[in-house]
């Protein structure tokens, strides 16, 4: 049976959707309401499951020469010194590689192994579900029947809205800052500083490029106006590599986290994957990871259920729901943590650091 799909966003959620599709043998249409020349900026770290689920998509090959390879994680107290590190290598062996590389090159990736056309400025206007098809309204007033609608347009998602999945997602109180610098301190390794209720993240991503991520928990505070000088003034009494990158700081981006929790995931012919559905604030570095599992799985599912979307979409969703669930329920664990004071948080993740971080990616280590 030849289902017509549509897929709704162009990031990373619809991409990977899109090529788990047309490997299952469907041939999605895709639309994103942004243009063409929106690159994503910054970096992007992805685990060892990341890269399973890339080399599932047929996209391992694209992918290798990109960014840099990740093997220790080291984390440090707020002025430099060693609480405990991760075998990053060791933990993900036999299942992937962890990377670390330009948010806007794994696009591309994703963008090549997609085999068809991404209909850029194309939002969705309208949405109406009846019995085993959904028809869409587009911005420019043409109308489309889909079998299935697949909304993978992030933690905003209108299309969780025009279904009636759910309401807006919720603040975790979280605000990150995100950063690409060139020239900066020799760094080998993925290194975090823990600070009071806050953290600053700093990665080799190739070509003499390093990715910072930096998070605050503030969630009574405005956005500051000057990200870059609010960094200095939030970290400048940080150890480590960190006094060398603020200096070569030159752009910074700003934004809150927030969750997407919702009792299903699905209505009718509509189904919601990646952030759109399940989103999480970013600490684990699971989003990409998440969504490309979901890609695999929503491929399998449709493939097996011999074009029952119905029947597929229920398998989908319980497959994925305990694992993104595990995903939220171990963000939220590592954030506590990270709040707790550091004079009681620092000697604890001495002694048992190492086992608690690592518990929360073993789960991951089995297939999705």
């Amino acid at each position: 049976m030849t289902l017509r799909i549509l897929v709704v966003g162009a990031g990373i959620a619809g991409l990977a959707a899109a090529r788990a599709l047309r490997l299952a043998g469907f041939r999605p249409d895709v639309v994103e309401e942004l243009p063409a020349t929106m690159l994503p900026g910054a970096g992007i770290y992805l685990p060892g499951n990341a890269s399973r689920a890339m080399r599932q998509l047929g996209l391992d090959a694209p992918l290798r020469p990109l960014g840099d390879l990740i093997f220790r994680q080291v984390f440090l107290d707020a002025r430099g010194r060693e609480l405990f590190e991760m075998d990053v290598a060791g933990l993900w062996a036999g299942v992937g590689e962890s990377r670390a590389l330009s948010r806007a090159d794994l696009q591309q990736v994703l963008l090549t192994g997609v085999g068809g056309e991404v209909r850029y400025d194309t939002a969705v206007r309208d949405l109406e579900i009846f019995e085993g098809a959904a028809k869409v309204e587009f911005g420019d007033g043409s109308v489309a029947e889909y079998d299935l609608v697949v909304g993978a347009d992030g933690r905003r998602s209108t299309i969780r809205a025009k279904a009636g999945l759910g309401a807006a997602a919720d603040p975790t109180g979280q605000i990150v800052y995100r950063s690409v610098v060139t020239g900066g301190p020799p760094l080998s390794d993925w290194t975090a500083l823990l600070g009071r209720r806050s953290s600053f993240v700093a990665m080799p991503m190739g070509g003499r490029k390093i990715y910072c991520y930096a998070d605050e928990t503030a969630p009574d505070s405005p956005n500051p106006e000057d990200p870059k000088a609010h960094l200095r003034e939030l970290f400048g009494t940080f150890g480590g590599p960190v006094p060398a990158i603020l200096d070569a700081i030159e752009k910074v981006q700003v934004a809150r986290t927030d969750e997407v929790v919702l009792p299903s995931w699905s209505r009718g012919p509509v189904l919601l994957v990646g952030d759109a559905a399940h989103a999480t604030a970013p600490t684990l570095a699971q989003g990409a990871a998440m969504s490309f599992e979901d890609a695999v799985v929503l491929g399998e599912e449709l493939r097996a259920a011999s074009g029952d979307v119905a029947s597929a979409l229920r398998a989908y969703e319980d497959r994925r729901r305990p694992r993104c669930e595990s995903v939220r329920d171990r963000t939220r664990e590592r954030d506590r943590t990270r709040d707790v004071p550091p004079a009681l948080r620092d000697p604890m993740l001495r002694r048992r650091g190492l086992r608690i971080f690592t518990d929360h990616y073993r789960p991951l280590v089995s297939p999705a």
